[in-house]
């Protein structure tokens, strides 16, 4: 899913003066702060505390997380653990002599306590279409825009770190780039990267944020995800159970797709109630995973996309939840991508894989779980950004 995408602001942040008075003003309506809370907090827990894994998982799990090494050495939290690991046997008790040597464990709360939250899932979509538009392949999966401009909001205001605004200069004014119905409707000054046949699948592809393109010979194409046009994420099957057309607890990929199917003239408006718009880049061949936010490939069942607010990218975790199924699922995994509905508290995303299998674990996963992280020992725990409480 490529996808550190979907979490910028609207409207307000699309001027420098608004920007600056957003960053001076934090009080209320009588001038004094607003209370906040924490998004999340991390409590000590002993291992023994730690719910039991099968060996193949720990053994998965670990390499899993071990895959990324490479990027990490240099990094001031994981660089000496990724050094240590280098030289663990591949041997269940190793491993785990290795973790209770070099981590300590943290359950992951949210701000107002519980210790479960939301376990998805997503994977890697394979599906038809063309490098030159035909008849029945003409939705354009399209590159970044030649006309966007980003701008990275931190290099004025630190506390912005990570935000920034997608625009259109129209003279000298930066104006908000299009949104998804007005791309769909007009079209945008980007490259085509191949042509789709069927609008539902771009959707989804977008909200996976990589995936492969079969072509009529018998080859892949593998696209990621590049960037996005700046507006919020909005899930459309919320919008099907605004409308009255599914309940909340039927909503998975399968679901929306089968509603597109018997109401194809609705696509349209569909689409539209989700005004981000994500572009592609064309990734190298290979029988690796997709690559996530940490640019290394993905493992099937190992990898997982979490809020790099909450959960920094390149993290070991331990994750109890259950499969769609109900049977139990109990792992370390690696936060190794992230996603724009995958914000704060107890979160995550499982990454399941390529294929149509794949998909229908991650369309039907919408578990509840819990979540430790496994920490380098010594190491500072990771500040934890505060939000205003709730009304």
């Amino acid at each position: 899913m490529n996808p550190s995408f979907l979490r910028w602001r609207r409207h307000l942040l699309w001027t420098l003066p608004a920007l600056a008075l957003l960053a001076g003003c934090n009080g209320g309506d009588n001038g004094k702060p607003a209370p906040t809370h924490a998004l999340a907090t991390y409590n000590s827990t002993p291992w023994e505390s730690l719910p039991s894994v099968a060996d193949n998982d720990l053994l998965a799990g670990f390499g899993s997380w071990r895959s990324a090494c490479n990027r990490l050495k240099a990094d001031p939290v994981w660089g000496a653990t990724c050094a240590a690991a280098a030289n663990v046997p591949q041997t269940p008790a190793a491993i785990r002599d290795f973790l209770k040597e070099h981590l300590e464990v943290y359950g992951l709360r949210s701000g107002s306590g519980s210790s479960t939250g939301l376990i998805t899932g997503y994977y890697e979509p394979v599906y038809p279409g063309s490098l030159t538009q035909t008849r029945t392949a003409n939705v354009p999966v399209y590159g970044v825009p030649d006309d966007m401009i980003i701008v990275a909001l931190d290099s004025l205001y630190p506390e912005l770190k990570g935000k920034r605004l997608r625009g259109r200069l129209e003279g000298r004014v930066l104006k908000p780039y299009d949104d998804a119905a007005t791309i769909e409707a007009k079209g945008v000054k980007a490259p085509v990267l191949a042509w789709l046949t069927d609008p539902m699948d771009l959707q989804f592809l977008q909200i996976q944020g990589s995936g492969r393109i079969q072509l009529d010979d018998g080859r892949q194409l593998r696209i990621g995800y590049a960037d996005q046009n700046g507006h919020p994420y909005r899930p459309i099957g919320r919008w099907l159970v605004e409308q009255g057309e599914l309940k909340k607890e039927d909503v998975t990929m399968g679901t929306i797709a089968a509603w597109a199917k018997a109401h194809p003239t609705r696509i349209p408006e569909l689409l539209g109630s989700n005004p981000s718009y994500v572009f592609f880049n064309r990734n190298p061949d290979s029988n690796e995973g997709p690559r996530g936010s940490l640019n290394v490939p993905l493992t099937s069942g190992y990898s997982v996309a979490v809020d790099r607010k909450v959960i920094p990218l390149g993290s070991l975790l331990w994750l109890s939840t259950t499969r769609p199924d109900g049977s139990s699922l109990v792992r370390p995994v690696a936060a190794q991508d992230t996603g724009g509905a995958i914000t704060g508290e107890v979160r995550a995303d499982l990454f399941w894989g390529t294929g149509e299998a794949a998909g229908q674990l991650a369309g039907d996963m919408k578990q509840q779980g819990q979540i430790w992280m496994l920490w380098p020992k010594g190491a500072a725990l990771p500040k934890v950004p505060e939000v205003p409480d709730t009304p």
